[in-house]
């Protein structure tokens, strides 16, 4: 009876070592644009952005303002991780997102119709491993053209 003791012990230790190795990133927090090390290529450059991000998986609340050239705008999206079809409002337009994880990193699959052009956003979303920092790479598709965008968000 006690050598099998001596092997369970190790075996219930291993298996909490692999279900936390494997728990997702937590994005709670409140979270400010470090402007020196993001980017926004031919996109207009925001003069801050900061961010109220409430992460209960599968659920996500992220409440985003922005001041820049256009002015100062708030906007509150809520999203679920698991695939399904999200629906947020950005400004007077539909904002359709599905959101994934692929590996340690949200992938964010957003469209947009504005005036009859479809828009298409792609985020990725990665946090630091001292989770002090947050990291989202954009790419922007539309008529235009496409784009990319990085801002890097600072936990606050």
């Amino acid at each position: 009876m006690r050598t099998r003791n001596l092997w369970v012990g190790p075996g219930i230790a291993l298996l909490l070592l692999a279900t936390n190795a494997h728990a997702k990133p937590n994005f709670t927090g409140d979270w400010k644009m470090n402007p020196a090390k993001s980017a926004f290529g031919s996109m207009p450059t925001p003069t801050s952005i900061v961010q109220k991000i409430t992460h209960e998986e599968p659920n996500l609340k992220v409440v985003t303002t922005q001041v820049g050239e256009m002015g100062e705008f708030t906007v509150e999206y809520g999203y679920t991780t698991d695939g399904k079809e999200c629906v947020n409002k950005f400004r007077d337009l539909d904002r359709k997102s599905t959101l994934k994880w692929d590996g340690d990193t949200l992938v964010i699959e957003s469209k947009l119709d504005v005036q009859g052009n479809a828009i298409s956003v792609t985020e990725k979303w990665s946090l630091s491993e001292d989770g002090k920092t947050l990291t989202v790479n954009r790419h922007f598709a539309g008529p235009e053209g496409e784009t990319d965008a990085k801002t890097v968000m600072e936990k606050q």
